[in-house]
């Protein structure tokens, strides 16, 4: 269940900043196939890979993490 929420966001993301999921996955440095795990929820991402995700996306950690799991 946590994983899918991650990846929920990450996929949203990633098409609301115009990345495919191969420029994406590139630009990350990681395999489509590997994002593709991630996006559908098959995958928990790592501290590394979320990192990666929100410096590339120009995002904040706050912003990425699903709202139900954010400590107010």
């Amino acid at each position: 269940m946590e994983a899918e929420k991650w990846g929920r966001r990450i996929r949203a993301f990633r098409k609301l900043k115009g990345f495919t999921q191969e420029g994406f996955a590139k630009k990350i440095g990681v395999s489509v196939s590997l994002l593709g795990e991630i996006e559908r929820g098959n995958r928990l991402p790592s501290e590394q890979f979320l990192t990666e995700v929100t410096n590339i996306l120009q995002i904040s950690m706050d912003e990425l993490q699903p709202p139900e799991d954010r400590i107010e």
